[in-house]
């Protein structure tokens, strides 16, 4: 018995063609187009985005008194993100800066002290010249007297009395000599404490600026214009120097594109070729970069265990080579990108 169609079969006929011939029409736009891509650009899918992601890290310990940024929050350059319990560095700062005035206020006291032995050192030098004068007159007349004995014009008496008088001089010439030069060995001595206490001073100086400087780091400041990143820390956490307590994004810097080629892929690249950037999260819209560099290696090479295909059977793996792309653009428009998101990158091919 012959089958026989209804206008219904026929129409789901018609359309159903018509579905199949624009599905074959898009696959063959579709084939043509990436066929095209794939005559024009060198491609990778092993791409991602970077940034400078740096951490926060404290240079000071104590317990954390104040967290002043959220996750994901824009920070200006000097802005303070987090402050630390800084009494016991003040406390420091001003015990440093107590012990400097006394060794300031001892320098001006051994200062006063060599004034005053100076003082007495002049006096002594004055009484030397007295006494030499005196030593000198009291020989004179040791002699004279000596002769009129001789001459049995004077007593016995009298020359030792003119004699003992002269002993007399002779020894305080003698004592004012050793006054002065008692004086003037103070007087270096002094001089030698008094360069042991400036050197105390230059290290109270040192050590006052560090203690300073320790109570700054008790402020955490932005480095730069950024985004904070993962908050790890809260009031009243106890933390050590050298800790990491947040991590921020630059935003002074430029975007890169890290896409890791096959080491076929590579041969007509140059520093300065334009390609072609798309996110797998924007795939309608299309980015610029700038090759600015290409690793001196491959990206195994570059691991904690580089491969040794010396020590066993061989397999012969196609290397992968990073090339470094800038992405172009303005900052908003490329904000968009976030680090570490995947990308795909069209270089185009060089044809003689």
């Amino acid at each position: 018995m012959k089958k026989k169609y209804t206008v219904t079969d026929r129409f789901v006929t018609k359309i159903t063609g018509w579905i199949a011939s624009l599905i074959l029409l898009g696959l063959i736009v579709w084939g043509g187009g990436s066929l095209m891509d794939y005559y024009k650009y060198e491609q990778t899918n092993d791409a991602q985005i970077q940034e400078y992601v740096n951490p926060v890290i404290s240079r000071a310990g104590g317990f954390i008194v104040d967290v002043k940024f959220e996750e994901n929050q824009n920070v200006k350059k000097g802005d303070t993100i987090l402050v630390i319990d800084n009494r016991e560095y003040v406390l420091q700062q001003e015990q440093t800066q107590a012990s400097l005035a006394k060794a300031e206020a001892q320098l001006v006291v051994l200062g006063s002290t060599i004034n005053t032995l100076e003082n007495e050192a002049s006096s002594s030098q004055a009484q030397i010249a007295a006494n030499k004068a005196k030593v000198w007159k009291q020989g004179l007349d040791y002699d004279r007297y000596l002769k009129l004995y001789n001459e049995e014009s004077a007593t016995k008496q009298q020359v030792e009395k003119v004699q003992a008088q002269l002993d007399v001089d002779k020894s305080e010439y003698r004592s004012s000599q050793e006054n002065y030069a008692a004086s003037v060995s103070k007087i270096e001595d002094i001089r030698a404490e008094r360069n042991v206490v400036k050197a105390e001073i230059q290290r109270l100086k040192s050590l006052l600026n560090r203690h300073k400087l320790d109570v700054t780091y008790t402020y955490i400041t932005a480095p730069y214009n950024g985004r904070m990143g993962r908050r790890t820390v809260e009031v009243g956490q106890m933390i050590d120097a050298g800790e990491t307590l947040a991590f921020i994004v630059n935003d002074d810097t430029d975007k890169w594109v890290v896409a890791n080629y096959k080491e076929t892929q590579i041969k007509d690249m140059r520093i300065g070729d334009e390609v072609k950037i798309i996110a797998d999260a924007y795939p309608n819209k299309e980015f610029k970069g700038t090759i600015i560099s290409l690793s001196p290696a491959t990206g195994s090479s570059f691991s904690l265990l580089p491969p040794d295909n010396s020590t066993g059977n061989y397999v012969k793996i196609v290397q992968r080579i990073p090339i470094r792309i800038r992405v172009d653009g303005s900052r908003k428009e490329i904000d968009v990108l976030k680090v570490g998101m995947n990308v795909n990158v069209f270089a185009s091919k060089k044809h003689s």
